[in-house]
């Protein structure tokens, strides 16, 4: 690779990673524990959710390759720049999201070399149809933090959108396709989140 094209190269990653930037700004409906007043962003779960992986890989139901799941994790929610986040309960604006997030991941990976766009709209799409079991264990974390913050501020989210028991049992039951673990403690935790008012049964 000669000077040039290397240069080319790190032009159009630099420029995908300032606009990754734009990630911080999207907000989630999931208040952070140290702050109860501030809603987290999507650049903040994505660092979580990644740590979690490396912290939970002995809780997976099968065998995974740790670092192919923390980059599915660190690119799953890089859409939600164009797609924006759609809450977990809403599920008729939850729909319309593939289409949307599809369109995103097409022009936010477009900005990128070739060879890596491939690569990463690839692994993307993977973690998209939760089929390998790098993206069943990567999808029971990414649906497990959301509850585990709530669970850790008093269920405030649940709270200020009415969310009933059986609606986040049954939005939650694909944690059991990447941990049977993660799964029953989250039913723990949901059944503790009634008993404390925070859920409605």
């Amino acid at each position: 690779m000669n000077e040039t094209s290397a240069f080319e190269r790190l032009e159009k990653q630099l420029a995908l990673i300032v606009e990754m930037d734009q990630l911080k700004a999207v907000l989630r409906r999931t208040r952070i524990k140290s702050d109860n007043d501030r809603l987290e962003n999507s650049a903040e779960h994505s660092w979580q959710v990644a740590l979690m992986a490396l912290l939970l890989e002995e809780h997976a139901n099968e065998s995974v390759d740790v670092a192919k799941v923390v980059k599915m994790l660190l690119l799953h929610d890089v859409v939600e720049i164009d797609a924006g986040d759609t809450f977990v309960y809403d599920l008729e604006a939850a729909k319309l999201q593939p289409e949307k997030e599809l369109k995103a991941a097409k022009r936010i990976f477009g900005m990128l070399p070739e060879d890596q766009r491939d690569a990463l709209m690839a692994l993307w799409l993977e973690f998209e149809a939760g089929e390998t079991p790098e993206a069943r264990y990567g999808k029971a974390l990414d649906r497990m933090l959301p509850m585990l913050l709530n669970y850790h501020s008093d269920g405030q989210s649940w709270k200020e959108h009415g969310v009933r028991y059986d609606q986040a049992l049954s939005i939650n039951s694909k944690i059991e396709k990447g941990s049977v673990l993660l799964w029953e403690k989250v039913q723990m935790m949901l059944s503790e989140a009634v008993d404390k008012g925070w859920l409605k049964k």
